[in-house]
């Protein structure tokens, strides 16, 4: 035990020492130790630290840095290392940015050239949609001889004035198909869909519920006797029953439209509409060449009438159309600008 004393109370440079961990201490005090009859003091060892070289350095580092480490450096070395790599990283997260804005604008380019070349597509559309319905639907009305289409009140002319009024349908279907595509956007990946308003179904529901109506009361009344003359089936079926079918179908056409948002809701019904005066006018010739009942000539001209006034209607809701959506573009760009 003494000589364990005796080796403690050497002076410090007798000792040898090798490494001691925590270089900042100055002193050790042996505390609570009764056999030990003072406090060695140990001096404070100063630790050379040796620069560390890089010698190896990346593509990023023009020149071999040295990062020598001083003794105020302590413990701070390497804090801000972690810079170098968040400067690596946010330049590779930058190039991968441009790599893909110009991607998306190489893929709008793509895009752009079909989306140009379906737009240089629809200008003959233009020219081509009226001249079918011009084709179908007036020409034969206008030009062809009644005398070719009526041979008398039979089943044969109400066949050919159906399947009049059924070159007039497709030649109408056409049109439609044609108007919707020019309608379309010209971007292709934005929605082109037109909800019509419910006062407007409404009242289209309305006009066409009483111009078929009508008629059909007319053939009630005469078939009970109520309407003197009585006309039989087949005179009253040449004079309006293509006028009733061909209503049907536009029910049908618009109901379609409005089902599907389609934009030429507020063409359809105006077409079918312009096409069911030139019907009703040469209802009026097959009457007069038909001797028809006074009551008959009548409701035919009120039927007339009705459809040219339901006619200005629908034109004037073109125009009001026309100026809401002025004023909804109108309203979007200055919230746009105020933005």
């Amino acid at each position: 035990m003494n000589q364990g004393m005796a080796s403690l109370a050497r002076s410090p440079s007798a000792m040898s020492i090798t490494r001691i961990p925590q270089g900042h201490s100055k002193s050790l005090q042996l505390l609570k130790a009764s056999k030990v009859p003072y406090v060695l003091p140990f001096h404070r060892i100063h630790i050379r630290r040796s620069p560390v070289c890089c010698t190896k350095f990346p593509q990023w580092e023009p020149s071999p840095v040295t990062y020598a480490l001083t003794e105020k450096a302590g413990d701070k070395f390497l804090d801000k290392s972690s810079e170098l790599f968040e400067t690596l990283r946010s330049e590779s997260s930058d190039s991968r940015d441009e790599a893909s804005i110009t991607k998306a604008e190489d893929r709008t380019d793509t895009t752009n050239q079909p989306i140009a070349q379906l737009q240089f597509l629809k200008w003959p559309l233009w020219l081509l949609g009226p001249s079918v319905l011009l084709g179908t639907g007036m020409v034969p009305t206008l030009w062809l001889p009644i005398s070719t289409i009526f041979i008398g009140p039979n089943v044969v002319s109400l066949l050919s004035l159906i399947g009049l009024d059924c070159i007039f349908n497709l030649g109408c279907t056409l049109f439609l198909l044609m108007a919707d595509y020019c309608a379309k956007s010209k971007n292709l990946g934005q929605a082109s869909k037109s909800k019509p308003p419910v006062s407007y179904q409404f009242w289209n529901l309305v006009a066409t519920l009483t111009g078929l109506a009508i008629p059909l009361m007319m053939l009630f009344g005469s078939q009970k006797g109520y309407l003197q003359p009585q006309l039989p089936f087949i005179p009253y079926a040449v004079l309006l029953g293509p006028y009733i079918l061909l209503l049907s179908v536009q029910m049908l056409t618009e109901m379609l439209t409005w089902h599907w948002e389609s934009p030429i809701w507020l063409v359809t019904p105006v077409v079918y509409e312009a096409y069911r005066v030139l019907q009703l006018m040469r209802g009026l010739k097959l009457g007069v060449e038909l001797s028809a009942p006074a009551w008959m000539m009548h409701t035919i001209r009120g039927l007339v009438c009705w459809w040219v006034l339901i006619l200005g209607v629908q034109l004037m809701r073109v125009a009001w159309f026309a100026g809401f959506t002025a004023r909804a573009q109108r309203q979007l760009s200055s919230a746009s600008a105020g933005a």
